[in-house]
């Protein structure tokens, strides 16, 4: 009597006494298990399933989990990146032997289904994969977020306050100061018409250094305009 069972996406025909080496069982050594996808039961009256035999199971003894031959793959990327790898691999695989063949009555036999997992136990393979839900869950609310509004509001405002404390004048309502130039001089210590009113000749050329004016100041007849402005 003989069956074909399907696991891991191959398939094999096995007989009682056989051992074979299959994809990775969440199973440890010395375990029972069963497989439950029997796609044929042969023999002197041989039965085969639409697509598996309603009842029918292979019984095994897991022996111990073991690792196939080592494969390499080579990668070569030539465009671009000009890069190569050579990456090895195992693949992981459990060592059974079959113990006995049920034509009928596998569903009721109360041996552990054979699985197939990287864990070991059906618990553990459940117990990891509710682990992390769980966690993200209890992370989820954060009471720090709303908090960064109002910092971002009173940075903005803190330039704006400052400057009406300082009694700072519109510098762009002298000839050609613009908002970028107007920014120069409040960098220098320039904030008000009176400080330009009482520049000397030598302030006059210390700032036209400092800030490439080229003579701009005296072209632009900011000393006498800033006059103005302090006298109205």
């Amino acid at each position: 009597m003989f069956a074909v069972l399907k696991t891991g996406g191959k398939q094999y025909k096995v007989q009682s006494g056989d051992t074979l080496r299959v994809e990775k069982l969440a199973a440890n050594a010395g375990d029972k298990v069963q497989f439950n996808e029997v796609l044929m039961i042969g023999g002197d009256s041989p039965v085969v399933g639409s697509p598996v035999v309603d009842g029918a199971g292979v019984q095994a003894e897991v022996i111990e989990q073991i690792k196939g031959p080592k494969t390499i793959n080579f990668v070569k990327r030539r465009r671009k990146h000009s890069s190569k790898r050579t990456k090895g691999h195992r693949q992981q695989l459990t060592l059974v032997r079959v113990t006995d063949i049920l034509a009928s009555g596998a569903d009721k036999s109360g041996v552990m289904a054979a699985e197939n997992g990287a864990g070991f136990g059906v618990a553990a393979v459940v117990a990891a994969a509710a682990a992390p839900k769980k966690a993200k869950k209890a992370d989820a609310p954060k009471a720090e977020a709303p908090a960064e509004a109002p910092k971002k509001e009173a940075k903005k405002a803190a330039p704006k306050k400052a400057a009406a404390a300082a009694g700072a004048d519109d510098l762009k309502e002298l000839s050609g100061v613009g908002p970028a130039l107007e920014k120069k001089l409040h960098e220098n210590g320039v904030t008000t018409f009176a400080q330009i009113a009482a520049w000397t000749p030598e302030d006059v050329a210390d700032m036209d250094e400092k800030l490439s004016f080229k003579g701009r100041i005296e072209r632009e007849g900011w000393i006498a305009q800033a006059q103005e402005k302090t006298k109205g």
